[in-house]
């Protein structure tokens, strides 16, 4: 499997997406954000977590505005995976890979803690090692993580099971307590909860190790 990680000037979560990864097995290039295209021959695009350009205007929305990110919307055209952990989650829905938007956390505060995350659905590559209903413990950290959208779109996303994980205890105001969706064609999530800290032991728990497993199983499967 071969992945590709974004990066843009504040993300500080690159690494350690990157790290994740290369732990499952994958062959992992960095793409600075003013490249034009992607490498070829790409299976999954990670755009993480961070603070791309200090989240000015919107989070998300300058970086979603980068060279590289018309390499991204090529890739998912052409049904491509790409994985959005937190700032990454706004830089998808930015970019309109991914219905609704991300607000300031109800709270107005930053949060950071592990949280308890609900698997709602086993139908994709990112959560196919789980069964739903799967509580895992998952880290947060964000200002901006309160996922809304119009009630037709929340329909949409719950007829068609493209919820992928919701909050056992909503921590930011999320509607529908929704952490984490699926694109129409299943291939892209965004999440806030960070998978990728949660990967190795040395963090203090592993319950995010099997996205990256799973994902390349179905990768180099397909």
């Amino acid at each position: 499997m071969k992945a590709a990680i974004l990066v843009f000037p504040g993300s500080n979560c690159d690494r350690d997406l990157k790290v994740a990864f290369e732990a499952a097995g994958a062959d992992v290039t960095m793409v600075w954000h003013k490249e034009a295209a992607l490498p070829e021959a790409v299976d999954i695009v990670g755009v993480p977590g961070g603070f791309s350009f200090g989240d000015y205007l919107r989070c998300g929305a300058i970086a979603a505005n980068s060279p590289i990110c018309a390499g991204l919307k090529r890739h998912v055209a052409r049904g491509g995976y790409a994985l959005g952990v937190c700032n990454g989650f706004q830089v998808l829905t930015e970019t309109r890979l991914l219905p609704g938007a991300l607000l300031r956390n109800a709270g107005l505060k930053y949060v950071c803690r592990t949280v308890p995350l609900l698997v709602r659905t086993s139908d994709s590559a990112f959560t196919r090692s789980w069964t739903a209903g799967t509580e895992l413990q998952i880290p947060i950290a964000h200002h901006d993580g309160n996922y809304q959208a119009d009630p037709e779109v929340l329909a949409q996303l719950e007829a068609e099971d493209r919820i992928a994980f919701s909050y056992n205890d909503n921590p930011n105001g999320s509607v529908g307590d929704i952490a984490g969706v699926l694109s129409a064609n299943r291939r892209v999530l965004g999440m806030m909860p960070h998978p990728e800290r949660a990967a190795d032991p040395g963090h203090g728990g592993t319950d995010g190790r099997a996205m990256f497993a799973g994902l390349m199983e179905a990768l180099v499967s397909a």
